[in-house]
């Protein structure tokens, strides 16, 4: 029996409450979380690069033996990026995000709509594309523990990233739509108290990185 084959519902640490329904699951595309998230091409660019240089300097053997850690470099990146692709499932309902990630030791990241303040969308070419969630304040999300579904760079207030998506538009159109749900929801709560203030929309954004 595999860990996944207890899920009361795939993706998701437990059965639903009252009133929270499923609007989109997901998963990464292995060979495009190679490429954007791993860096597979470049990963070969690099060695090819290697694999010239040794050709022009007269050492075929060199060659061959670059050429070689090439091929088992960019296997490894594609292999784990198969392996992350089996394991993991996105998962957006109407109160929040649930990302169900980690090849060795699974662990779900649950990320309520009513924190997460905008998402930013990045094209990825041919219908793919990246959704990373920005958190509304300070965070406990450690860049280590979401990696690789951590957005790059972002090690100060890391991002969780719903990366590598065959459907990212539908998906980000989703998201900002049960996240306008939300929002009036949690306004009239607010209003209530004279120290806080309306929180804005969540919408999904172009983003470059």
């Amino acid at each position: 029996m595999r860990e996944h084959d207890i899920e009361p519902i795939r993706g998701l640490p437990g059965d639903l409450p009252p009133g929270e329904a499923i609007l989109w699951q997901g998963a990464p595309d292995a060979r495009v979380f190679a490429r954007s998230a791993l860096g597979a091409r470049w990963i070969g660019g690099y060695f090819a690069a290697l694999v010239a240089w040794a050709m022009v300097s007269g050492t075929p053997l060199g060659a061959l033996l670059t050429a070689g850690f090439g091929v088992l470099a960019v296997g490894l990146a594609y292999g784990f990026a198969l392996l992350v692709a089996r394991s993991t499932v996105y998962t957006i309902t109407n109160r929040r995000v649930v990302l169900r990630i980690g090849v060795a030791l699974s662990k779900c990241i649950n990320l309520p709509l009513s924190k997460v303040d905008s998402a930013d969308l990045r094209n990825l070419g041919g219908g793919f594309g990246d959704i990373a969630l920005v958190p509304q304040g300070s965070s406990m999300l450690g860049y280590l523990m979401l990696w690789p579904h951590a957005r790059p760079f972002r090690l100060a207030k890391p991002q969780p990233m719903l990366r590598a998506l065959a459907d990212a538009a539908d998906a980000a159109a989703i998201l900002a739509k049960a996240a306008a749900a939300i929002t009036p929801v949690q306004q009239r709560s607010e209003a209530a108290s004279a120290t806080q203030a309306p929180r804005p929309v969540l919408g999904a954004r172009e983003a470059a990185a």
